[in-house]
Protein backbone atom coordinates (compact mmCIF):
# COMPACT_ATOMS: atom_id res chain seq x y z
CA UNK A 1 0.00 0.00 0.00
CA UNK A 2 1.39 3.41 -1.15
CA UNK A 3 2.32 5.50 1.52
CA UNK A 4 -0.30 8.46 0.66
CA UNK A 5 -2.78 6.07 0.74
CA UNK A 6 -2.01 4.96 4.43
CA UNK A 7 -1.92 8.32 5.56
CA UNK A 8 -5.54 9.07 4.24
CA UNK A 9 -7.09 5.86 5.30
CA UNK A 10 -5.05 6.62 8.98
CA UNK A 11 -6.24 9.94 8.89
CA UNK A 12 -9.78 9.03 8.06
CA UNK A 13 -9.90 6.56 10.94
CA UNK A 14 -8.57 9.24 13.67
CA UNK A 15 -11.39 11.47 12.40
CA UNK A 16 -13.97 8.58 12.56
CA UNK A 17 -13.40 7.75 16.39
CA UNK A 18 -12.80 11.53 17.27
CA UNK A 19 -15.94 12.20 16.41
CA UNK A 20 -17.83 9.36 18.70
CA UNK A 21 -15.27 9.37 21.54
CA UNK A 22 -15.82 13.46 22.00
CA UNK A 23 -19.02 13.22 23.15
CA UNK A 24 -20.04 9.62 23.77
CA UNK A 25 -18.00 8.51 26.77
CA UNK A 26 -19.29 11.48 29.25
CA UNK A 27 -22.50 11.88 27.94
CA UNK A 28 -23.85 10.35 31.08
CA UNK A 29 -21.64 12.62 33.19
CA UNK A 30 -23.62 15.61 31.41
CA UNK A 31 -27.02 14.13 31.31
CA UNK A 32 -27.26 13.37 34.99
CA UNK A 33 -26.62 17.59 35.90
CA UNK A 34 -29.21 18.43 33.32
CA UNK A 35 -31.62 16.11 35.19
CA UNK A 36 -31.68 12.63 33.51
CA UNK A 37 -32.14 9.62 35.34
CA UNK A 38 -30.81 6.12 34.75
CA UNK A 39 -33.45 5.27 31.87
CA UNK A 40 -33.36 8.26 30.27
CA UNK A 41 -29.91 7.93 30.40
CA UNK A 42 -29.61 4.42 28.78
CA UNK A 43 -32.23 5.78 26.38
CA UNK A 44 -29.82 8.22 24.57
CA UNK A 45 -27.00 5.45 24.66
CA UNK A 46 -29.63 3.03 22.73
CA UNK A 47 -29.90 5.58 20.42
CA UNK A 48 -26.11 4.38 18.80
CA UNK A 49 -27.79 0.82 18.84
CA UNK A 50 -30.93 1.91 17.16
CA UNK A 51 -28.63 2.79 14.55
CA UNK A 52 -26.51 0.25 13.92
CA UNK A 53 -29.91 -1.96 13.53
CA UNK A 54 -31.65 0.39 11.29
CA UNK A 55 -29.16 2.03 8.95
CA UNK A 56 -26.19 -0.46 8.21
CA UNK A 57 -27.73 -3.00 5.72
CA UNK A 58 -29.30 -0.43 3.56
CA UNK A 59 -26.09 1.96 3.85
CA UNK A 60 -24.01 -1.12 2.46
CA UNK A 61 -26.11 -2.04 0.02
CA UNK A 62 -26.06 1.34 -1.74
CA UNK A 63 -22.34 1.69 -1.03
CA UNK A 64 -22.26 -1.84 -2.77
CA UNK A 65 -24.70 -1.80 -5.52
CA UNK A 66 -24.80 2.35 -6.52
CA UNK A 67 -22.67 4.78 -4.78
CA UNK A 68 -18.99 4.87 -3.97
CA UNK A 69 -18.77 3.94 -0.39
CA UNK A 70 -16.14 7.50 0.14
CA UNK A 71 -18.57 9.64 -1.39
CA UNK A 72 -22.13 7.93 1.00
CA UNK A 73 -19.49 8.58 4.26
CA UNK A 74 -18.80 12.50 3.32
CA UNK A 75 -22.40 12.87 3.11
CA UNK A 76 -23.39 11.09 6.05
CA UNK A 77 -20.43 12.87 8.66
CA UNK A 78 -21.76 16.11 6.73
CA UNK A 79 -25.28 16.16 7.86
CA UNK A 80 -23.90 14.55 11.06
CA UNK A 81 -22.56 17.36 12.39
CA UNK A 82 -25.10 19.57 11.71
CA UNK A 83 -27.48 17.15 13.98
CA UNK A 84 -25.03 17.29 16.73
CA UNK A 85 -24.51 20.79 16.83
CA UNK A 86 -28.65 20.83 17.35
CA UNK A 87 -28.26 18.84 20.38
CA UNK A 88 -26.69 21.60 22.21
CA UNK A 89 -29.77 23.50 22.93
CA UNK A 90 -31.83 20.11 24.11
CA UNK A 91 -32.60 19.55 27.72
CA UNK A 92 -35.93 17.69 27.23
CA UNK A 93 -35.30 13.83 27.52
CA UNK A 94 -37.79 13.18 24.74
CA UNK A 95 -36.62 15.43 22.18
CA UNK A 96 -32.72 14.82 23.23
CA UNK A 97 -33.34 11.03 22.51
CA UNK A 98 -35.51 11.59 18.97
CA UNK A 99 -33.07 13.89 18.06
CA UNK A 100 -29.55 12.29 19.06
CA UNK A 101 -31.24 8.95 17.32
CA UNK A 102 -31.97 10.93 13.66
CA UNK A 103 -27.49 11.42 14.46
CA UNK A 104 -27.24 7.69 15.21
CA UNK A 105 -29.18 6.88 11.75
CA UNK A 106 -26.56 8.83 9.89
CA UNK A 107 -23.42 8.21 11.85
CA UNK A 108 -23.48 4.09 12.87
CA UNK A 109 -23.53 2.98 9.01
CA UNK A 110 -19.63 4.66 8.74
CA UNK A 111 -18.25 2.49 10.70
CA UNK A 112 -18.50 -0.74 8.61
CA UNK A 113 -17.95 2.27 5.55
CA UNK A 114 -14.96 3.39 6.40
CA UNK A 115 -13.87 -0.39 7.33
CA UNK A 116 -15.11 -1.03 3.64
CA UNK A 117 -12.92 1.58 2.49
CA UNK A 118 -10.00 0.10 4.27
CA UNK A 119 -9.90 -3.21 3.13
CA UNK A 120 -10.89 -2.48 -0.74
CA UNK A 121 -6.86 -0.54 -0.40
CA UNK A 122 -5.74 -4.08 1.21
CA UNK A 123 -3.96 -7.42 -0.09
CA UNK A 124 -3.14 -8.49 3.59
CA UNK A 125 -6.01 -7.35 6.16
CA UNK A 126 -4.22 -9.49 8.51
CA UNK A 127 -1.48 -7.54 9.08
CA UNK A 128 -2.30 -3.83 7.08
CA UNK A 129 -5.68 -3.31 8.58
CA UNK A 130 -4.61 -3.39 12.54
CA UNK A 131 -1.83 -0.61 11.78
CA UNK A 132 -4.57 1.59 9.97
CA UNK A 133 -7.30 1.15 12.66
CA UNK A 134 -4.79 1.88 15.45
CA UNK A 135 -5.13 5.75 14.54
CA UNK A 136 -8.98 5.29 15.21
CA UNK A 137 -7.45 4.69 18.92
CA UNK A 138 -5.43 7.82 18.60
CA UNK A 139 -8.18 9.79 17.95
CA UNK A 140 -10.77 8.63 20.56
CA UNK A 141 -7.68 8.85 23.12
CA UNK A 142 -7.15 12.92 21.75
CA UNK A 143 -10.86 13.55 22.36
CA UNK A 144 -10.40 12.23 25.44
CA UNK A 145 -7.45 14.16 26.93
CA UNK A 146 -8.98 16.86 25.01
CA UNK A 147 -12.01 16.97 27.16
CA UNK A 148 -9.82 16.01 30.75
CA UNK A 149 -7.80 19.05 29.60
CA UNK A 150 -10.52 21.43 28.91
CA UNK A 151 -12.48 20.25 32.27
CA UNK A 152 -15.71 20.17 30.03
CA UNK A 153 -16.95 16.70 30.87
CA UNK A 154 -19.94 17.69 31.62
CA UNK A 155 -20.80 20.18 29.66
CA UNK A 156 -22.62 20.52 25.91
CA UNK A 157 -19.15 21.43 24.77
CA UNK A 158 -18.65 18.11 23.57
CA UNK A 159 -21.13 17.98 20.72
CA UNK A 160 -20.21 21.50 19.53
CA UNK A 161 -16.60 20.00 19.14
CA UNK A 162 -18.00 16.46 17.57
CA UNK A 163 -20.00 18.62 15.16
CA UNK A 164 -16.85 20.25 13.98
CA UNK A 165 -14.89 17.35 13.59
CA UNK A 166 -17.67 15.93 11.95
CA UNK A 167 -18.17 18.24 8.93
CA UNK A 168 -14.40 18.10 8.60
CA UNK A 169 -13.88 14.54 8.00
CA UNK A 170 -17.10 14.95 5.66
CA UNK A 171 -15.88 17.11 3.43
CA UNK A 172 -12.33 14.97 3.84
CA UNK A 173 -14.23 12.28 2.25
CA UNK A 174 -14.62 13.31 -0.97
CA UNK A 175 -10.78 13.48 -1.43
CA UNK A 176 -10.42 9.30 0.05
CA UNK A 177 -8.95 6.74 -2.30
CA UNK A 178 -11.92 5.90 -4.46
CA UNK A 179 -14.19 2.78 -3.12
CA UNK A 180 -16.82 2.07 -5.97
CA UNK A 181 -19.62 -0.62 -5.54
CA UNK A 182 -18.78 -4.05 -6.05
CA UNK A 183 -22.30 -4.72 -7.73
CA UNK A 184 -22.91 -1.73 -9.60
CA UNK A 185 -25.11 -2.25 -12.56
CA UNK A 186 -27.46 -4.95 -11.00
CA UNK A 187 -30.62 -4.15 -9.50
CA UNK A 188 -31.13 -4.42 -6.12
CA UNK A 189 -33.82 -6.88 -4.84
CA UNK A 190 -36.06 -7.68 -1.96
CA UNK A 191 -33.09 -9.89 -0.70
CA UNK A 192 -30.48 -6.97 -1.30
CA UNK A 193 -32.52 -4.52 0.89
CA UNK A 194 -33.09 -6.66 3.73
CA UNK A 195 -29.48 -8.11 3.76
CA UNK A 196 -30.30 -11.50 3.25
CA UNK A 197 -27.05 -12.32 1.22
CA UNK A 198 -25.19 -11.43 4.33
CA UNK A 199 -27.37 -13.56 6.66
CA UNK A 200 -26.59 -16.94 4.40
CA UNK A 201 -23.20 -16.51 5.77
CA UNK A 202 -24.85 -17.60 8.90
CA UNK A 203 -25.05 -21.29 7.28
CA UNK A 204 -21.57 -21.89 8.68
CA UNK A 205 -22.35 -23.72 12.15
CA UNK A 206 -18.78 -21.34 13.46
CA UNK A 207 -19.90 -17.96 12.07
CA UNK A 208 -23.01 -18.68 13.47
CA UNK A 209 -21.76 -18.84 16.74
CA UNK A 210 -19.60 -16.23 15.96
CA UNK A 211 -22.80 -13.85 15.61
CA UNK A 212 -24.54 -15.61 18.41
CA UNK A 213 -21.43 -14.59 21.28
CA UNK A 214 -21.09 -11.50 19.65
CA UNK A 215 -24.59 -10.39 20.56
CA UNK A 216 -24.36 -11.73 23.71
CA UNK A 217 -21.29 -10.16 24.95
CA UNK A 218 -22.34 -7.26 23.24
CA UNK A 219 -25.21 -6.58 25.91
CA UNK A 220 -22.57 -5.93 29.37
CA UNK A 221 -19.95 -3.53 26.71
CA UNK A 222 -22.99 -1.20 27.22
CA UNK A 223 -22.77 -1.36 30.89
CA UNK A 224 -18.94 0.17 30.02
CA UNK A 225 -19.74 3.11 27.96
CA UNK A 226 -23.14 4.14 29.19
CA UNK A 227 -21.89 4.33 33.00
CA UNK A 228 -18.40 3.79 33.80
CA UNK A 229 -17.50 7.72 33.46
CA UNK A 230 -20.21 8.75 35.82
CA UNK A 231 -19.07 5.57 38.18
CA UNK A 232 -15.39 7.13 38.33
CA UNK A 233 -16.62 10.17 39.11
CA UNK A 234 -19.26 9.58 41.90
CA UNK A 235 -16.34 7.39 43.30
CA UNK A 236 -13.74 10.43 43.91
CA UNK A 237 -11.76 9.99 40.57
CA UNK A 238 -10.18 13.37 39.07
CA UNK A 239 -9.92 13.57 35.76
CA UNK A 240 -11.85 10.75 34.90
CA UNK A 241 -12.46 11.24 31.01
CA UNK A 242 -8.26 11.46 30.59
CA UNK A 243 -7.77 8.39 33.12
CA UNK A 244 -10.32 6.68 30.98
CA UNK A 245 -7.99 7.25 27.57
CA UNK A 246 -5.51 4.86 29.40
CA UNK A 247 -7.95 2.17 27.69
CA UNK A 248 -7.40 3.81 24.81
CA UNK A 249 -3.75 3.92 25.22
CA UNK A 250 -3.60 -0.42 25.58
CA UNK A 251 -6.25 -0.37 23.07
CA UNK A 252 -3.61 1.22 20.84
CA UNK A 253 -0.52 -1.23 22.43
CA UNK A 254 -2.79 -4.21 21.28
CA UNK A 255 -3.62 -3.31 17.76
CA UNK A 256 -0.07 -2.95 17.08
CA UNK A 257 0.77 -6.47 18.41
CA UNK A 258 -2.37 -7.85 17.06
CA UNK A 259 -0.70 -9.56 13.77
CA UNK A 260 2.02 -10.88 16.28
CA UNK A 261 -1.06 -12.31 18.36
CA UNK A 262 -3.43 -13.25 15.35
CA UNK A 263 -0.67 -15.41 13.75
CA UNK A 264 0.09 -17.11 17.10
CA UNK A 265 -3.38 -17.49 18.41
CA UNK A 266 -5.83 -17.72 15.67
CA UNK A 267 -9.42 -16.45 15.79
CA UNK A 268 -10.90 -18.69 18.72
CA UNK A 269 -8.14 -18.16 21.43
CA UNK A 270 -8.05 -14.22 20.29
CA UNK A 271 -11.80 -14.26 20.88
CA UNK A 272 -11.21 -16.32 24.10
CA UNK A 273 -9.12 -14.41 25.63
CA UNK A 274 -11.05 -11.09 25.02
CA UNK A 275 -14.08 -12.44 26.66
CA UNK A 276 -12.17 -13.30 29.70
CA UNK A 277 -10.54 -10.06 30.19
CA UNK A 278 -14.53 -8.12 30.20
CA UNK A 279 -15.13 -10.35 33.26
CA UNK A 280 -11.80 -9.72 35.11
CA UNK A 281 -12.61 -6.02 34.08
CA UNK A 282 -16.52 -5.79 35.26
CA UNK A 283 -15.25 -7.72 38.73
CA UNK A 284 -12.34 -5.20 39.01
CA UNK A 285 -14.89 -2.15 39.07
CA UNK A 286 -17.54 -4.07 41.48
CA UNK A 287 -14.50 -4.62 44.38
CA UNK A 288 -12.56 -1.49 43.10
CA UNK A 289 -12.47 1.87 45.02
CA UNK A 290 -10.43 5.24 44.91
CA UNK A 291 -8.52 4.34 48.07
CA UNK A 292 -6.32 1.59 48.69
CA UNK A 293 -8.40 -0.55 45.93
CA UNK A 294 -7.75 1.97 43.39
CA UNK A 295 -5.16 0.39 41.35
CA UNK A 296 -8.35 -2.14 40.85
CA UNK A 297 -9.78 0.40 38.60
CA UNK A 298 -6.52 1.57 36.78
CA UNK A 299 -6.72 -2.00 35.76
CA UNK A 300 -10.02 -2.16 34.85
CA UNK A 301 -9.53 0.68 32.42
CA UNK A 302 -6.45 -0.73 30.70
CA UNK A 303 -7.91 -3.85 30.20
CA UNK A 304 -10.37 -2.07 27.41
CA UNK A 305 -7.07 -3.06 24.77
CA UNK A 306 -7.78 -6.68 24.97
CA UNK A 307 -11.08 -6.32 25.45
CA UNK A 308 -11.85 -4.35 22.34
CA UNK A 309 -8.87 -5.26 20.13
CA UNK A 310 -9.02 -8.82 20.68
CA UNK A 311 -12.45 -9.19 19.81
CA UNK A 312 -14.14 -6.48 18.02
CA UNK A 313 -11.25 -5.97 15.56
CA UNK A 314 -10.22 -9.96 15.45
CA UNK A 315 -14.56 -10.31 14.85
CA UNK A 316 -14.34 -7.41 11.58
CA UNK A 317 -11.56 -9.43 10.22
CA UNK A 318 -13.19 -12.43 10.54
CA UNK A 319 -16.07 -11.36 8.67
CA UNK A 320 -14.51 -9.71 5.89
CA UNK A 321 -12.66 -13.51 5.54
CA UNK A 322 -15.60 -14.94 5.39
CA UNK A 323 -17.90 -12.57 3.07
CA UNK A 324 -17.66 -13.17 -0.48
CA UNK A 325 -16.18 -9.82 -2.31
CA UNK A 326 -19.83 -8.71 -3.63
CA UNK A 327 -21.42 -8.70 -0.17
CA UNK A 328 -18.32 -7.32 1.73
CA UNK A 329 -20.05 -4.12 2.81
CA UNK A 330 -23.12 -5.87 3.98
CA UNK A 331 -20.96 -8.31 6.15
CA UNK A 332 -19.28 -5.49 7.87
CA UNK A 333 -23.12 -3.46 8.01
CA UNK A 334 -24.53 -7.04 9.46
CA UNK A 335 -22.00 -7.52 12.46
CA UNK A 336 -22.08 -3.95 13.15
CA UNK A 337 -26.09 -4.35 13.49
CA UNK A 338 -25.17 -7.61 15.86
CA UNK A 339 -22.94 -5.65 17.92
CA UNK A 340 -23.12 -1.89 18.18
CA UNK A 341 -27.25 -2.57 17.47
CA UNK A 342 -29.23 -5.43 18.90
CA UNK A 343 -26.26 -6.16 21.67
CA UNK A 344 -25.72 -2.83 22.79
CA UNK A 345 -29.70 -1.99 22.69
CA UNK A 346 -30.54 -4.57 24.97
CA UNK A 347 -27.59 -3.68 27.14
CA UNK A 348 -28.19 0.05 27.20
CA UNK A 349 -32.04 -0.19 28.29
CA UNK A 350 -30.67 -3.31 30.84
CA UNK A 351 -27.80 -1.05 32.04
CA UNK A 352 -30.07 1.80 31.95
CA UNK A 353 -32.85 -0.38 34.38
CA UNK A 354 -30.05 -1.69 36.60
CA UNK A 355 -28.63 1.42 37.29
CA UNK A 356 -32.01 2.86 38.13
CA UNK A 357 -32.74 -0.10 40.43
CA UNK A 358 -29.35 0.45 42.68
CA UNK A 359 -29.46 4.13 42.94
CA UNK A 360 -30.17 5.51 46.70
CA UNK A 361 -32.44 8.53 47.61
CA UNK A 362 -29.22 10.57 47.31
CA UNK A 363 -29.01 10.19 44.25
CA UNK A 364 -25.65 7.86 44.58
CA UNK A 365 -25.62 4.47 43.53
CA UNK A 366 -24.54 0.53 44.87
CA UNK A 367 -21.87 0.18 42.19
CA UNK A 368 -21.00 -3.33 43.15
CA UNK A 369 -24.16 -4.63 42.65
CA UNK A 370 -24.17 -2.79 39.73
CA UNK A 371 -20.77 -4.28 37.87
CA UNK A 372 -21.31 -7.97 39.13
CA UNK A 373 -24.35 -8.11 36.34
CA UNK A 374 -22.43 -7.46 33.11
CA UNK A 375 -19.72 -10.12 34.67
CA UNK A 376 -21.96 -12.70 35.01
CA UNK A 377 -23.49 -11.84 31.35
CA UNK A 378 -20.18 -11.79 30.58
CA UNK A 379 -19.11 -15.46 31.85
CA UNK A 380 -22.78 -16.49 30.27
CA UNK A 381 -21.35 -15.78 26.47
CA UNK A 382 -17.32 -16.97 27.36
CA UNK A 383 -18.98 -20.43 28.50
CA UNK A 384 -21.12 -20.80 25.41
CA UNK A 385 -18.19 -19.79 22.91
CA UNK A 386 -15.80 -22.06 24.87
CA UNK A 387 -18.24 -24.98 24.21
CA UNK A 388 -19.24 -24.72 20.54
CA UNK A 389 -16.80 -22.13 18.27
CA UNK A 390 -14.44 -24.44 17.00
CA UNK A 391 -11.74 -23.52 14.30
CA UNK A 392 -11.44 -26.73 12.56
CA UNK A 393 -13.45 -25.67 9.80
CA UNK A 394 -12.15 -23.29 7.73
CA UNK A 395 -14.13 -20.19 6.48
CA UNK A 396 -14.29 -20.28 2.25
CA UNK A 397 -13.78 -16.85 0.86
CA UNK A 398 -14.91 -16.22 -2.53
CA UNK A 399 -12.74 -13.23 -4.75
Amino acid sequence: MKLKIKLQLSSMMFLQFFIWGVWYVTMGTYLIKIGFDGLNIGAAYSTINWGAIISPFVIGMIADRFFSAERVLGIMHLTGGVILYILIQITDPATFFWTLLVYALLYMPTLALVNTICFNQMTDTKNEFPRIRVLGTLGWITSGLLIGWMKIEDSSMVFQIGAAASILLGIYSFFLPSTPPQSKGQSPTIRDILGLDALALLKDRNFAVFIVCSLLISIPLAFYYSFTNPFLNEVGMENAAGKMTLGQGSEFLFLLLMPFFFSRLGVKKMLLIAMLAWITRYLFFAYGNNEELVPLLYMGIILHGICYDFFFVTGQIYVDQAAPKKIKASAQGFITLITYGLGMLIGSWAAGWFVKQYTLANGNHLWQSIWLIPAGMALIATLLFLTLFSEKKKVSVEN
